[in-house]
């Protein structure tokens, strides 16, 4: 059975009250029914990831405080130090402010400090009794997405062997502390869609912390089949992140939005109901594939206010989870044959 509803804390934490500690925006996530909360590890207003990779005192008193609140932690996230594990240099401006400020402007520091970073919570993440980690892949061959100019043999070859390269010791110290790593597959980062994944999965050798986090507005926006996604990938998916999206194309923009903002984009992110994601068919394929882990809500919307989004997401996600069913619907119907019974009704006595 799916637990939740869970809520990734991200866009919620701000410098004002209940936003502002973990104590307080645990009591506020804990008022409108959620279960549980994703933390953001790179947050120092919720969260010290150095300590908490380091005392099992401190894991076990933000465990604690969650739990006052009657509220479990879900996962850790590191989505934007994992982004620095692998960053193109056209992006090293804009990327340099998710990065502690003695590292900044210097690639090679950074990298070194994304590292320890996604390592430390790994360790964060078994001192809290977690199974799985949420983060992102980073890229090195994104700006090269559309292949105009004609893109040079071996290229997107060599950028994901030099991204396996990297993961490949951060994988191996998941797999000696016992989490799943769980890539969000995302637009801007190198595991983009499934082919993508699978062309680092194999340069990792089908690595067994190598999973995913999925999260169907993204498949939305790009036009991938997400259900049959799940068909193929199920065994892989280690974390949920619930979250609508749509996708308007009209005569003037289609899937890559003619650089106009969220609101003004054909595909957009909306709050859960709003857009176009199919749920229940969601709910219904990771419940048959016994995916048993959390179901986390990510607001990102480019219309509601986040305090509407997430008051209406509880119950939205709650609604949805299927309590899995111990008996067959015609139970009322069987005869309790016995093998010579069956052998009988087949002829074979």
């Amino acid at each position: 059975m799916i637990k939740g509803p869970g809520i990734f804390l991200a866009q919620f934490a701000a410098d004002a009250a209940p936003f502002n500690s973990f104590d307080s925006i645990c009591g506020w996530a804990a008022s409108l029914g959620y279960e549980g909360v994703q933390i953001p590890t790179w947050d120092g207003r919720l969260f010290d990831l150095h300590k908490a990779s380091e005392s099992q005192d401190y894991a076990d008193e933000i465990k604690g405080i969650a739990a006052r609140h009657g509220l479990a932690i879900t996962e850790l996230s590191t989505h934007l130090q994992g982004q620095l594990v692998a960053v193109h240099p056209a992006y090293d401006a804009a990327f340099d402010g998710f990065a502690a400020p003695e590292v900044r402007g210097n690639p090679t520091a950074r990298t070194r400090w994304a590292v320890d970073q996604v390592k430390r919570a790994i360790v964060a993440s078994r001192r809290l009794g977690l199974t799985a980690h949420a983060t992102f892949s980073g890229a090195l061959a994104w700006p090269y997405i559309y292949p105009w100019p004609q893109r040079p043999p071996g290229l997107i070859e060599a950028a994901f062997d030099e991204l396996a390269r990297r993961w490949q010791p951060i994988l191996d110290h998941a797999d000696e502390h016992g989490v799943d790593l769980a890539y969000e597959i995302h637009p801007g980062e190198d595991l983009h869609d499934g082919v993508s994944y699978e062309m680092f999965l194999q340069r990792v050798n089908n690595h067994r912390r190598a999973n995913l986090l999925y999260d169907p507005s993204h498949f939305v926006l790009q036009q991938l089949d997400y259900l049959d996604y799940i068909d193929i990938y199920h065994e892989r998916i280690k974390a949920f992140h619930v979250k609508d999206a749509e996708f308007n194309p009209t005569g003037r923009q289609g899937v890559y939005g003619g650089f106009q903002s969220w609101v003004d984009r054909a595909g957009r992110f909306r709050s859960l109901g709003d857009g176009q994601v199919d749920f229940g068919a969601i709910f219904s394929k990771l419940t048959q594939y016994d995916y048993a882990s959390w179901a986390v809500l990510e607001w990102e919307c480019a219309l509601k206010h986040p305090e509407q989004g997430a008051q209406e997401g509880a119950g939205f996600i709650k609604s949805h989870i299927i309590r899995v069913t111990e008996k067959a619907f015609d139970d009322f119907a069987g005869s309790g044959a016995d093998d010579a019974a069956n052998r009988k009704m087949l002829g074979l006595s």
